[in-house]
């Protein structure tokens, strides 16, 4: 950090405290002989009494080095203006102007404070002095005085003429009194005269001057300006003048690009002359911004704001004379929705409609609503569904744009539609089926037009924004419709492509499509509730996405793995026991081992989600996955998460064998008081450590809920556990009872062994995992050797006995 400016007997008023602070940093600018603003280096200002220059000062000393930029004495008579709430502009000498753009509004009232002290202004003013320059001051005296005085506009003064329109700029009175003077005397039309006549003599000096004459005149900032500039007569010629930029070795063909180039259509045609004049205008005057001025310099952003609002308020005006032409609307959506309009036609007003929404954007949202309210009871969703049924590519993609434009404003209002529609439609024409199939097919190598459509899908499905009145909610209604009619079409794709234990397709377009399906399932496994959870449970759709995998793609089989981590963070038992019944940890295990020793966001990703059911204590997956796969993961060493969940799992069977221990933990928890402060005695301590597991596992005491219990929810706790012990012990002895029958070792896998280095899982069947079956070596150590499946046999054994 720069060192701090001591504080003097003059006192550092302003500058008092760390020179770090943001409020003080500020860049120094120079403006140079072309009018320019230089940078001169970014450091952190203060105001100070200075000896040497005998007077309070504006200091400011460099961020790098502490090194010092600017020393300038606050003369009691120099002009000092604030511009944009964060800039302070003065000229030190006749052709020396600094500014001091700051980082912070704050920290520029703070010093504009200071400099209207020193001058004994009040601080509320923009400019402390009148901008006058001494050789002018009878020309300037007031605003009352008769005004500027234009020279006579002729070629040969053309050079006088830019001169002081470059002059007036920087000062606020004088810009004033410049606008006043042009608009008054008629001399912009003067101006285009004789650009006419510096064109046909090829008088390029005199074309650059009025380059910077007219580029000037823009700065202004005048609206009664702009309505001469832009004025059917003149317009064509400003644009010409702008053409011949000193800067540029040869001029720009704008005029050329207008005319010839960028032609206008009328898809329907437009009866009202001033209507059709306001577009033409408002074309020529966006491209006049966009195209043919100067990017703005830091301090001319503002300087263009006029131009804005005369852009804006065009615009507001089309929307509105167009929106209040029923006839021309009404033969727009007639012409779209007729089959026997040609495609060219068609497509043309698609174009014109998307930019008519496009054009919306920049409405007031009470005059938006009225717009789109129009809209809709013209038909436009109606009309957007046939034309989404077309073949034309551009068309579609055109409505596409469309469409986003109405979900983005009003996602209810699509709702209603598309429901409204399903009691009369098949399920293959429903406008949200159409953009589910527009997605899945669309043929960019990128899928941009995919993302797009997927990023309205989440929008129409996302309760936050469904609404809820007095006799119906949105969101029931919705998401049973969506599952019904439109849930199917969204996997399909999924479902097609996992039908054996690898990704029948797998290329990276296809990758890309079901990471885009994935990520809106797993958004609806976040918000739907029961209506996902049914869906994934009866289609058995978790098992299908665990396919996924085995995509060569990382990204694909994070997206799958993600997915399953969201729905074990729900903790429901519904889908916990689903994954346990189906074996749905088998395809993560053989990621898992198939990743082997890298160090990736797979490997991360999985150890993530085997520590969420350490920490969660979510027992009964922590059972199944040590009971199953604690084999495959044992070595696993480098991080606890295993082990810890084994030390989970052995604790949680101890307790079960001694019910009559945990029940009366659970009392000695609900009971507990300290009757005096002491401390605490060793057994005591090893007590309270031990607790914290007890206060997890206590949970299984009681049936699973959404709602927190109170203790004095839990009635006869000791009893009510037993019978419930019983209750288990017997449907856990009738399970493993039927599994040794069946002669299932594993769920579906061994791990085999060789030298002593572990490999894949590998699938079998139920019969070779027999000891001494037909066909299993016997080699020791080999998959299916006696030696390695009694002895996973023993420990089910000794779990069916306790």
């Amino acid at each position: 950090a720069p060192p701090a400016i001591a504080s003097q007997s003059g006192g550092c008023g302003v500058a008092g405290g760390r020179m770090t602070d943001t409020r003080r940093r500020v860049k120094v600018y120079t403006l140079n002989e072309d009018r320019q603003w230089d940078d001169r280096g970014t450091g952190h200002v203060s105001s100070c009494y200075v000896e040497r220059l005998k007077g309070m000062s504006l200091l400011v000393r460099a961020e790098s080095d502490g090194s010092l930029l600017l020393e300038s004495k606050i003369n009691p008579n120099t002009a000092y203006q604030k511009q944009q709430d964060t800039l302070i502009v003065w000229s030190e000498a006749e052709n020396y102007d600094l500014a001091l753009s700051f980082q912070e509004k704050a920290g520029c009232d703070e010093i504009w404070e200071k400099i209207c002290q020193v001058q004994g202004k009040d601080p509320s003013v923009d400019i402390t002095q009148d901008l006058v320059d001494e050789s002018e001051e009878e020309r300037f005296d007031d605003m009352s005085s008769p005004g500027l005085e234009l020279p006579s506009c002729e070629l040969s003064r053309l050079e006088e003429i830019a001169e002081l329109v470059a002059s007036s700029l920087p000062s606020p009175l004088r810009r004033e009194k410049l606008a006043l003077a042009l608009e008054n005397e008629g001399y912009i039309k003067k101006l285009l005269e004789i650009f006419h006549v510096c064109e046909d003599l090829e008088n390029i000096e005199g074309l650059h001057h009025l380059y910077e004459i007219i580029k000037g005149i823009f700065l202004l900032n005048r609206t009664a300006l702009f309505e001469v500039m832009f004025s059917e007569e003149c317009i064509m010629d400003v644009i010409g003048c702008l053409e011949y930029d000193p800067s540029l070795s040869q001029s720009r063909k704008h005029r050329e690009f207008l005319t010839k180039t960028a032609k206008f259509k009328e898809v329907i045609p437009i009866s009202d002359p001033e209507l059709k004049q306001k577009i033409h205008q408002t074309y020529r005057v966006q491209y006049i911004q966009d195209m043919v001025l100067p990017t703005p310099s830091v301090f001319e952003e503002n300087m263009l704001s006029t131009l804005h609002s005369f852009i804006f308020f065009n615009k507001v005006e089309i929307v509105g004379m167009l929106q209040e032409d029923e006839k021309f609307l009404t033969d727009l959506f007639a012409q779209l929705t007729d089959e026997a309009t040609d495609e060219e036609k068609r497509q043309e007003l698609v174009n014109f409609l998307k930019e008519f929404c496009a054009f919306s954007q920049t409405l007031q949202p009470q005059n938006r609503d009225a717009f789109f309210k129009t809209l809709s009871n013209m038909g436009i969703l109606p009309a957007l569904e046939v034309i989404l049924g077309m073949d034309d590519a551009q068309v579609r993609s055109a409505a596409t744009d469309i469409f986003s434009y109405l979900v983005e404003y009003n996602p209810s209002m699509v709702r209603e539609f598309v429901m409204q529609e399903a009691q009369q439609n098949d399920d293959d024409i429903l406008l949200i089926n159409l953009i589910i199939e527009h997605m899945i097919c669309d043929t960019d190598p990128e899928l941009g037009g995919a993302v797009l459509l997927m990023g309205l899908l989440r929008t129409l499905v996302d309760p936050e924004n469904m609404l809820a009145t007095a006799n119906k909610t949105e969101k029931t209604e919705f998401l049973g419709f969506f599952y019904k009619h439109c849930m199917h079409v969204l996997t399909a794709p999924l479902l097609a492509n996992t039908t054996e234990d690898k990704p029948s397709k797998d290329d990276f377009q296809t990758a890309q499509l079901l990471a885009l399906i994935l990520e809106l399932l797993t958004f609806c496994v976040e918000h739907h509730t029961y209506h996902i959870k049914n869906y994934i449970i009866n289609k058995d759709i978790l098992r299908r996405v665990l396919v996924l995998m085995a995509s060569k793609h990382a990204f694909l089989a994070l997206c799958a793995l993600r997915f399953k981590r969201k729905i074990i963070g729900l903790k429901d038992e519904f889908y916990n026991r689903y994954i346990m019944k189906s074996f749905l940890f088998e395809p993560v295990v053989k990621a898992f081992l198939n990743n082997g020793s890298r160090y990736n966001l797979m490997n991360s990703a999985i150890i993530e989600m085997f520590e969420f059911i350490r920490v969660e204590d979510i027992k009964s997956l922590t059972a199944h996955v040590i009971e199953n796969y604690w084999k495959a993961l044992e070595d696993v060493d480098y991080v606890q998460t295993f082990k810890g969940l084994k030390l989970r799992f052995e604790q949680q069977r101890e307790r079960q064998d001694n019910p009559k221990l945990d029940s009366m933990r659970s009392i000695l928890r609900n009971h507990r008081y300290r009757r005096d402060a002491r401390t605490l005695e060793d057994e005591e301590e090893m007590w309270f450590n031990t607790d914290e597991d007890d206060m997890e596992d206590g949970e299984a005491v009681v049936p699973p809920s959404d709602k927190p219990k109170n203790d004095e929810d839990i009635m006869d706790p000791i009893s009510k556990f037993m019978e419930r012990k019983k209750l288990k012990e017997s449907e856990e002895k009738e399970v493993l009872l039927k599994t040794n029958l069946s002669g299932r070792q594993s769920p579906s896998f061994k791990l085999s062994f060789s030298s002593g280095t572990k490999s894949n899982l590998t699938s079998q069947s139920s019969a070779s995992n027999l000891p001494g079956s037909p066909g299993s070596p016997g080699s020791p150590g080999s998959p299916g050797s006696p030696g390695s499946v009694s002895k996973s046999t023993s420990q089910m054994a000794a779990i069916t006995t306790k």
